[in-house]
């Protein structure tokens, strides 16, 4: 315990700099004035762009009115509703009138511009007629003439057209039918950075300034967002939102200009138009807290102390619970404890996400499902991260069994072969390797079941013959599958046996097998025996040495892992089980495909004790065909869900029949399942995004559905290519291989855990091998479905990212990542027809 406390302490101390360095008060140049010469104001509030009462506007601008001399409106109906709710307020407007392409709306408009003229004579300034309305091409320049023409024969009014800078250097007959020049600058939205914001403004003021040296100049929009994505180097955040405010204050204050910020409140209907930029211009948020002061220092995030903690909370209790009841050294627990801290900011920003973005109801939806897939990512990360620094630079296992164990007792073994239309010389090469036996003291069941085809099983009631009494045939019909014919076999079993041993039909074990192994039963807690599964076969082609060095690293890794806490998964070849404790728990259980691993956790349940070693005694022949590989991991995958469906309350807090280190190995096992199992819904969540981001706009909730992702994904590559290496010995070609028969088994995993979860008394379906598989048309028309999908939204998102928005890489990095799995499907499929191929030749 004292090397978690410790780790915490370092791990805490890491996470406080971070806090602390990136969450400072930040000392910017001071405004000169408290308060600002114009502000835009809409009464509009939330996402639906509903009006607010009356009492709210005024509220508005009782908040305004100490930091702004005026407000500018953009329409008529706006300045209306805003006009009446605030009759007692001096505060004077800018009366905007929209102009669009709908001539009879703009008449409307116009109509309540004059009769507004003539009721707030004395609320009303100016007239600006059209807001960037040549910039959108809504009118021809003429068209707009007309208009300002038209509104200046009933009032004395200053008249003006607000446009972007650029539209006026385009359209400068515009300043004949104007009082003065009203123009837009707005940095963010021409990519400039910030530290080039001031000189950007002077150069482009100074030239309209130069082109109409007798009109007076108005900025009617400037400003900078807090919050939103990158526009190139445009950058938005509140430090860089205070810094223009401030300087250009400043900036207007040295010059004598007029000016309007846009704008006075943060506007979350935007998001639909204008994506996750247009919300975030107000120097007040939505729900009216002033972003930061035009004097003193800025505190760029004011809750970060209790981000800090919650992280700091989270990151020590993920430490706590990935490390405890383990065997630790300093080093193992450091690096555990770090990485938990840097997931626990993660996690809190996921979490705070809402709270610092505008979110619409499809955003709620993906973060609310984002953060909920993020639950098992994480688990599943730092489980990775754990075996990683364990196996790498934490203590050497200590319950790996040693090669040169001894025994005085010779207890009766009885071997269990079932075969269900096994190829026979398959069979036959197994049944001779056992012939050859050390181990005096065996007897040798060999189960043929639901067989009736002479062709599998005439050879082999022959070859059992000749190999003498220790062998005896079985050829039998029952249920249960494997299960059925294993429980079949106990009633034929010699009655002075007391260990069961179970290969699979096409294992060619070692003479030393049961030698080296059989003593371990000495210890009446004894109950299971493993050893690893391997394959005689892996050379044959390039998809065998992928599936071959897959298999490995379970066996070399995770096996190993979990043997130290005594929560190993028993597989149903190589495994050896004393005949008592089998019986006590109930025999081999029908209720499941994966009989062999729900024995082994009854086993447990039933206190007794399982050891595992990492040396081959058995090899056997690997799936013919990329699809029967996945037919037996989609068995495997299913297995496990049908047991947490029948075990799941031994897993409880109350329950004691398990040790918490067994229960947290056994957890963690099937959140790897559901971990990939969630791969393709989360895949498929982030393609239905992709329409959103190319036609709406960028609405990404980036951190859940991205970050996490990622870092699985980097977590995982670290940990396949370092523990390959170290404890599989794999070189760098088998160690890639190995990743690609892994993760091209996405879909059938997610199929299996649906199918668990849906299906209950999905038949046993037999693997494939020997040579006399059939040959699947499209073993994976579906994962070649989602890869195109996938690869088309990754290269569609880069190519529409013109402006460079970084969140947008990062989802399309997230994107492609996805699409690994499903491209690496592909990748197998052409590995066995090129197999195949090579055959023929």
């Amino acid at each position: 315990m004292r090397y978690i406390i410790f780790s915490i302490i370092i791990a805490v101390l890491f996470q406080i700099f971070f806090w602390i360095s990136h969450n400072t008060l930040v000392s910017l140049i001071e405004s000169p004035s408290k308060k600002v010469e114009s502000l835009s104001y809409t009464p509009y509030y939330g996402y639906e762009k509903k009006v607010l009462s009356p009492k709210q506007i005024e509220n508005d601008l009782n908040i305004l009115a100490p930091i702004t001399k005026k407000i500018r409106t953009y329409s008529s109906i706006d300045a209306e509703i805003i006009l009446e709710a605030t009759a007692q307020t001096i505060i004077p407007i800018d009366l905007g009138i929209w102009l669009s392409g709908d001539f009879k709306q703009n008449d409307i408009e116009i109509q309540k511009a004059l009769k507004l003229l003539k009721k707030y004579p004395d609320r009303i300034e100016n007239i600006i007629v059209g807001n960037e309305v040549l910039l959108r091409k809504d009118l021809n320049k003429n068209e707009l003439f007309a208009y300002i023409d038209y509104i200046r024969e009933f009032t004395d009014k200053p008249i003006t057209s607000a446009e972007t800078w650029d539209i006026w250097e385009k359209t400068q007959d515009l300043s004949n039918h104007v009082d003065f020049i009203t123009i837009h600058i707005l940095p963010y939205w021409e990519e400039v950075p910030i530290k080039k914001f001031t000189s950007f403004v002077m150069d482009r003021y100074n030239k309209i300034q130069n082109l109409f040296p007798n009109k007076k100049i108005y900025i009617g929009e400037i400003g900078w967002p807090s919050n939103g994505y990158n526009n190139v180097n445009a950058v938005p955040n509140l430090k860089n939102q205070a810094t223009a405010i401030r300087e250009f204050i400043n900036l207007a204050k040295n010059n004598a200009w007029s000016y309007n910020i846009i704008e006075a409140f943060d506007q979350p209907w935007k998001g639909y138009a204008e994506g996750n930029i247009g919300q975030y211009w107000g120097i007040f948020d939505a729900d009216r807290n002033l972003k930061f002061k035009l004097v003193g220092d800025i505190e760029l995030n004011q809750f970060w102390f209790y981000q800090m903690i919650a992280a700091i909370i989270i990151g020590s209790l993920l430490t706590i619970l990935g490390l405890r009841n383990k065997k630790l050294n300093m080093y193992h627990a450091l690096a555990y404890a770090i990485v938990a801290q840097g997931m626990a900011v993660g996690i809190v920003m996921a979490f705070m996400y809402p709270f610092i973005n505008y979110m619409n109801f499809g955003m709620w939806g993906m973060w609310g499902i984002g953060t909920f897939l993020m639950i098992p990512l994480v688990i599943m990360t730092l489980t990775k991260a754990n075996e990683l620094f364990k196996s790498s630079i934490g203590t050497a296992p200590t319950r790996l069994l040693p090669l040169n164990l001894t025994s005085d007792n010779i207890p009766f073994v009885s071997i269990h072969v079932p075969a269900y239309k096994e190829q026979p010389h398959a069979l036959a090469e197994t049944l001779k390797a056992l012939s050859k036996l050390q181990y005096p003291n065996y007897e040798v069941l060999v189960i043929i079941n639901n067989t009736p085809e002479e062709f599998y099983w005439k050879p082999i009631e022959k070859l059992c013959k000749e190999l003498g009494d220790k062998f005896i045939f079985m050829n039998i019909t029952c249920t249960g599958f494997k299960a059925g014919a294993l429980n079949k076999a106990l009633e034929q079993t010699n009655k002075e046996a007391e260990i069961i041993a179970v290969i699979d039909a096409d294992y060619v074990v070692e003479p030393a097998w049961l030698v080296d192994l059989v003593p371990l039963f000495d210890d009446p807690k004894v109950a299971i025996v493993q050893a690893p599964q391997d394959h005689r076969d892996g050379d044959e082609s390039i998809i065998k040495t992928a599936m071959n060095e897959e298999y490995a690293g379970f066996f070399d890794i995770g096996m190993i892992d979990r043997n130290e806490e005594n929560a190993i998964v028993v597989h149903g070849t190589m495994v050896m089980v004393r005949l008592s404790a089998m019986l006590e728990v109930g025999g081999w259980g029908t209720d499941t495909i994966v009989e062999d691993s729900e024995l082994g956790l009854r086993l447990f349940e039933a206190g007794y004790i399982a050891h595992y070693t990492n040396k081959r005694y058995g090899y056997g022949l690997l799936p013919d065909t990329f699809e029967a590989f996945k037919t037996q991991r989609h068995r495997w995958a299913y297995g496990a869900i049908q047991i947490l469906k029948k075990h799941w309350r031994e897993f409880k807090p109350s329950s004691n029949k398990l040790t918490s280190s067994q229960k947290k190995k056994f957890i963690t096992g099937w959140i790897f399942w559901l971990s990939d199992a969630m791969g393709p819904i989360m895949a498929v969540m982030n393609l239905i995004w992709v329409p959103v981001i190319v036609f709406v706009g960028v609405t990404i909730p980036t951190i859940p559905l991205t970050v996490p992702i990622i870092t699985a994904f980097l977590v995982n590559v670290l940990h396949t290519f370092i523990l390959y290496r170290m404890k599989v010995k794999a070189s760098f070609k088998e160690t890639f291989l190995s990743s690609i028969a892994s993760m091209s088994l996405q879909l059938i995993i997610f199929k299996a855990v649906w199918d668990g979860f849906v299906k209950d008394g999905l038949p046993f379906t037999r693997t494939q091998k020997g040579g006399k598989s059939k040959k699947s048309k499209n073993p994976i028309k579906y994962e070649t479905i989602l890869c195109l999908l996938l690869l088309i939204s990754f290269f569609t998102l880069i190519f529409i990212n013109k402006t460079k928005i970084i969140e947008i890489y990062v989802f399309a990095i997230t994107i492609f990542i996805q699409s690994i799995p499903y491209i690496s499907a592909i990748i197998m499929r052409y590995l066995e027809l090129y197999s195949i191929k090579n055959q023929k030749i």
